[in-house]
């Protein structure tokens, strides 16, 4: 049985680089950089100005002005200043010749004949130079970052508009098990609605990648393994919830072995999610994750969400945070460490969410993270300072 921590590491050395296309920039949110981003131009590719106000030459600026032009933003100033001559500018114009600042114009006033008083102490330049931003031929994104909508920006201002992405990874979502039906349908006695799929589909596409949702595969054989053989086919990486256990029906991993899937782990130290399998085919990877929802929902966000975007060339960062425990946790003395749900409140003080086990999915409604409570401990303390990793 491994650890989170070397499980992971299992998973993010089996991923392999996907190959890359160019998409369209209003498509490109969330998308993975595949090259370098390079400025075909100087940002400010002129020396603009900073504000409303008047641009002159910062010697004279102690004595009355002439106003000999105004300039809007996007048009050329025709005029060079000299002593004692200023030109009204608007903000984003480009400064003349002869100006080294521009006075605000809430620190101006017109004389009687017309001419430009500043009446603050000192003036700073309020000009954006040229280049001062970016050098034409400066790499402005990094390849392998994720495109948020700052980046789309940025993109914009270089001219690219065709940028070169990671391709998404296909991920193919398969259930299994005789107590399943389809969400639409009222259980019959002893049966459960298949959320595991619906959910895991939706992390998919939340970690920026395209599910393929097979449907439910009883807990027969053949029925288990025509999906596994499709779904495997078509995809990157296939999820199978359901069957990974002990029990005489948990079918999954042997099927997984038969189809060529290399398993590089069948457990993992860790609550819930214990029997997580992970494999490696020709083409494809391969999670078995246990039918608890809460449990594949878990594993999912630790490991999968992480190793899709391994595929992309993206290191996901998860972000952490410092909280102080806001009620007792308790739990019985494990081998394996316990990952508790958790709401944030009043700030840096996590409260633990009322949580009945791996089935227990509407725990998650409230969730803002997990606490781990460490191997052989029975809880921990209120008032215990605690890490939360954040969903």
């Amino acid at each position: 049985m491994l650890s989170f921590s070397e499980a992971l590491q299992i998973v993010l050395g089996a991923a392999r680089p996907l190959d890359a296309e160019k998409v369209a920039l209003r498509e490109c949110l969330g998308r993975v950089l595949a090259e370098d981003v390079v400025s075909d131009i100087d940002m400010p590719p002129f020396d603009k100005s900073a504000m409303d106000g008047y641009a002159c030459r910062r010697a004279d600026i102690r004595n009355p002005l002439e106003s000999v032009e105004v300039i809007p933003a996007g048009i050329k100033p025709q005029r060079t200043l000299g002593k004692n001559q200023c030109a009204k500018i608007m903000t984003g114009a480009p400064v003349p010749e002869g100006a080294d600042c521009v006075l605000m114009v809430e620190q101006t006033r017109l004389d009687p004949g017309g001419r430009v008083l500043f009446l603050g102490k000192e003036a700073d330049h309020h000009i954006f130079f040229k280049g001062g931003d970016v050098r034409a031929g400066e790499v402005v994104l990094r390849r392998f970052g994720k495109i948020g909508p700052q980046h789309v920006a940025i993109l914009a201002t270089v001219g690219k508009v065709q940028p070169l992405v990671s391709r998404r990874p296909k991920v193919g979502v398969i259930a299994t098990g005789d107590e399943l039906v389809e969400p639409s349908q009222f259980p019959p006695p002893f049966s459960i609605r298949n959320s595991n799929s619906y959910q895991l589909c939706a992390q998919v596409r939340a970690a920026d990648s395209i599910p393929t949702y097979y449907g439910i595969a009883k807990d027969r054989d053949e029925e288990i393994d025509t999906r596994l053989k499709q779904a495997l086919k078509e995809n990157d990486v296939v999820l199978l919830s359901g069957g990974v256990s002990m029990g005489d029906f948990d079918l999954t991993p042997e099927i997984m072995k038969r189809n060529g899937i290399d398993i590089r782990f069948d457990s993992i130290a860790i609550k819930p999610g214990k029997p997580t399998h992970f494999g490696v085919a020709e083409g494809a990877c391969c999670f078995g994750l246990p039918g608890n929802p809460v449990s594949a929902f878990l594993q999912f966000e630790i490991l999968v969400k992480p190793f899709l975007y391994k595929l992309m060339g993206h290191d996901l960062r998860i972000l952490h945070t410092t909280a102080v425990l806001e009620q007792d946790v308790s739990v019985r003395p494990s081998d394996r460490e316990s990952w508790i749900p958790v709401s944030l409140v009043s700030g840096n003080r996590a409260m633990p969410l009322t949580y009945h086990g791996s089935a227990h999915i509407n725990a998650m409604a409230e969730a803002d993270g997990f606490i781990v409570i460490p191997v052989g401990s029975t809880g921990l303390s209120r008032g215990t300072t605690v890490r939360v990793r954040h969903l």
